[in-house]
């Protein structure tokens, strides 16, 4: 495991970081509905929300994650093993909670599944990278649009994926520029805000990696933010600019083993 060893602190957690955004008025819209994994939270979620994500609550590279989906005689699960994705059938709560739980012994959260827009029929999510500046102030730094692997329940790429700028997606789904400039600036104004309320809560923090996504319905969803060596080397030659960018402001915080 990657051991850090330049000045930026973290906040542990992907249900502590969706509580204290939820916690704002501001951010609480964008925050899909997140519980700590148990049978009973499990039930209710599955009464609310057709299909859900079990996540481990720290973790990474799209690793260890289920996706269930409801469907009329019980429940699809569907879970990554290293680089495979596997599917089971089982008909009651308890069986599907038996069987992550075996599967799993980290902690682990329960969440809404949000119906992902999609490019060339795969789903993706768009990653935003919040830097401080020398001087101490906040700034979003780039983006990179992380497309997942048809079929595969993570869009993580590692795990298949791929990596597209901005406007490669914008002219990939036949959008316009200004349409593109438009989830740019609120992608960028949400990434600022996110910044500001969880620097308030952690003092020291110097980057964040904010995983965005549109749902079907173009509604914008915070999946996950983290703040424990967010990675951009995908931009290296996707965005040569932004990347360099990305990098001079992380060797003014010390991180200069940043590829």
């Amino acid at each position: 495991m990657y051991k850090k060893k330049y000045k930026s602190r973290n906040i542990r957690g992907k249900l502590r970081v969706c509580q204290y955004l939820a916690a704002q008025r501001n951010l609480k819209s964008y925050v899909p509905h997140t519980v700590s994994f148990s049978r009973d939270h499990l039930q209710s979620m599955l009464n609310r929300f057709a299909t859900l994500y079990v996540k481990p609550d720290i973790g990474s590279l799209g690793m260890g994650i289920f996706k269930i989906i409801s469907t009329e005689d019980g429940y699809e699960l569907y879970e990554i093993v290293k680089k495979k994705q596997l599917r089971h059938r089982y008909e009651t709560v308890s069986s599907l909670h038996d069987r992550i739980k075996k599967m799993k012994s980290s902690k682990l959260i329960i969440q809404q599944g949000i119906s992902l827009d999609k490019v060339n029929g795969c789903p993706y999510d768009i990653r935003a990278m919040v830097q401080r500046k020398p001087r101490g102030s906040w700034v979003c730094t780039g983006f990179m649009v992380k497309v997942g692997a048809r079929h595969k329940i993570v869009t993580n790429y590692h795990q298949g994926g791929d990596i597209y700028s901005m406007k490669k997606l914008g002219r990939e789904q036949g959008i316009s520029e200004a349409e593109t400039a438009s989830r740019v600036k609120q992608l960028t104004r949400v990434a600022m805000q996110i910044s500001r309320t969880l620097s308030k809560k952690r003092s020291g923090m110097h980057e964040l990696g904010i995983d965005f996504a549109y749902d079907k319905k173009q509604q914008l969803w915070v999946l996950e933010v983290n703040s424990n060596h967010p990675q951009f080397h995908p931009l290296k030659k996707l965005d040569p600019t932004a990347y360099q960018n990305m990098k001079r402001f992380a060797a003014s915080y010390g991180r200069r083993d940043a590829k």
